[in-house]
Parts: C-alpha cells; structure tokens; sequence
C-alpha cells in the first residue's frame, strides 16, 4: 500500500555528513510514500546529494519567494515543500528522524481527523549527550508533551495562514501555534514513538544555549528556568536539601517516561539524567537573556532574536491577514490520540 501523502524533509549542510545512511533510509521511505528533499544546501553540496538521492525523491532548491527576510532556513524549506507537495497530508521531519511503517501509517491515520500532529522522538542510539537529552523529553512529557523533530501537518491549513514566520526560532513551536491560532485541530499523539539519530556531542555542546533560548516562547517555564540559578547560589541550600531537590526532578521525569506507554521506548535509568539537564538550563538560561541582550542568539552565522509568536499574538494577526476561516475540524483545538489535554506544555 502506498500513502496518499507527502514527506517533506528539509535540508541544509554544509560539509559531509550521513548521506549514505540517509539516502539508504529515504530508499524505503519512497517505497509508501512521495518524498521531497527541500535542499539549501551550497550548490556543490546540494549537486552532491542530487546524485546520491535514490530514484523517485524529488530534490528542490528553497524557494526564496516564498518567505521574505527571515532568517531560519528550515521554514524556508519546510515553505517551499507545502509549496510543492501534491497531497493535502504531509510528513514533516529533520534530516535525523526515522519513520518505520507503522508509526508514518499511525500518523497519517491521525493527521485524517486533525490539522496537525506532534509524536514524540526518542534516540535509537545513547551516546552520553543522547541520554542527558531524554531527560529534557521526559520532564517536558511529565509537564504535558515533548517538542519533536517532526509533524503531521495539513497542507491546505497551513497554505490558508500564508504560511508561518521564518524569523521564529523555535520553528515547530511557530508552526503548531500557528495551526491553533488559524482554528486547527491538534492531536497530541505522546504514545506514538518515532526514533531519531543523535547528533555529535560537539554539535549538542553548541545547542546549548540555542536550546534555552527557546524558552522566552514560553515565558511561565522562562521564569522557572531563570530561578534555578539564583536559589542555589542566594539561598545556600544544604547539601542533603540539594539531594532530595535531585530526587524529585527524578521522581518528575520517572513519571514523564511511565506516561503513555514510555517505558517502551525510553530506558530504566532515563530519568536519572533529568537533574543534569535542569543544572544546564540553570546556567543556560542566563546566557540566552545575556545573548538576547545582544540583539539574539547566535544561530547560522547570524543572531535571531525572535523565539515565537505567543498564540495570542498569531490569532490576531491572522484574523487581520486572511479574517475568519472556515474549517474543517469544528471540535476542540488541543488533544491527544487519546484524551483532551488543556494548555501548553
């Protein structure tokens, strides 16, 4: 059976990287369903993949009329495949995410009753960086639901918004907020595991900042991040009430990795890295103000001070912009593949 459906991965490198692996994976990929590769890539890079690429994966430049100046180029990616695709049910997802069957059919079967769909990744490898990550996935599933690599997403929906900003940093987060802000229906679909490739722990050590950065799209969690810091070194706290301040954060994400069949993906002591990783935002938090401070943080040779539009913000310039919409899915704008989920996570 071959899907009535688009897969839309963008791509910009620039120098080598896995492509024989991903040129292997997207082998399979094509086999259900079409794909195409938005390539920003420098053109002697982007001729390189053009040869590597397995027949039958449509290989495109970006799209520069599409956006205007905004400085993130997987939008601009993601804009010209929406642009291109020839089906109204689209797959996106970075260059490291890797659908098997069942989980690309389950999210299609989903994406059948919503506007936009967000699974949850997990890392098929665990390098020493991969594992510190997941604690930052369980914490924010214990919270309400982690912040993928990849989306199901309509075409249609999202080409009736006029697309959504290139000078949001937190991209995915622009996207989603965009789709609700436009009346879109959003499902949840935490149980639904796609794995995705780690990164090289030098690549994670220049996330670090970019990562906490995010963080000003969501100016509650912002706030807490921001506290951590200055309750340890104002406050003093004993040693043993540091300890049990651990424990919890491990008790916290445990519950975020039982949630919603997690124990299947996610490994015994994946909670254990979670205190790390609240140590990092501790300190990282406060370097993203101070790179904020400098006009945004560092992001493709330029700064980016923009991290995304509050949803507020979107349902008023959309109503300006294109007015009322009418829509498809006249039910409630959040939920899971199982149950309603209020707020955001």
């Amino acid at each position: 059976m071959r899907y009535s459906a688009e897969y839309i991965l963008p791509l910009k490198w620039t120098g080598e990287g896995p492509l024989a692996e991903l040129a292997r994976y997207l082998a399979d990929l094509v086999q259900w369903i079409d794909v195409t590769v938005v390539d920003g890539s420098p053109g002697p890079i982007f001729e390189g993949h053009a040869r590597a690429l397995p027949p039958g994966v449509r290989h495109l430049p970006p799209d520069p009329g599409l956006v205007g100046g905004g400085g993130n180029g997987k939008v601009h990616g993601v804009l010209t495949g929406l642009s291109a695709a020839r089906h109204d049910l689209v797959v996106v997802a970075d260059d490291d995410v890797r659908y098997r069957r069942p989980e690309l059919e389950r999210l299609l079967e989903l994406l059948e009753q919503a506007d936009i769909v967000r699974p949850q990744n997990y890392f098929a490898q665990l390098p020493w960086h991969a594992r510190w990550d997941t604690g930052r996935s369980l914490l924010n599933r214990a919270a309400g639901s982690d912040y993928p690599g990849t989306l199901g997403v309509r075409r249609s929906t999202v080409l009736s918004t006029g697309g959504y900003c290139a000078d949001a940093l937190f991209e995915n987060l622009e996207l989603i907020r965009t789709v609700r802000a436009a009346g879109g229906r959003e499902i949840r679909a935490d149980e639904l595991f796609v794995a995705r490739l780690p990164c090289s722990s030098r690549h994670f050590l220049k996330q670090r900042v970019r990562q906490a950065y995010d963080s000003f799209a969501q100016p509650g969690r912002l706030a807490i991040e921001l506290s951590l810091f200055p309750a340890v070194v104002l406050a003093r706290p004993e040693p043993r009430h540091l300890a049990l301040a651990g424990l919890a954060v491990v008790a916290l994400a445990e519950t975020g990795r039982r949630r919603r069949g997690g124990r299947t993906v996610f490994r015994p002591t994946a909670a254990l890295w979670a205190p790390a990783w609240v140590l990092e935002r501790a300190v990282c938090s406060w370097l993203a103000v101070a790179s904020r401070a400098r006009g945004g943080v560092r992001y493709a040779g330029g700064r980016m001070l923009l991290a995304a539009h509050s949803e507020r913000h979107l349902r008023s310039h959309l109503a300006q912009r294109v007015g009322p919409m009418p829509h498809a899915h006249p039910i409630p704008a959040t939920a899971t593949a199982g149950a309603q989920v209020p707020g955001e996570s």
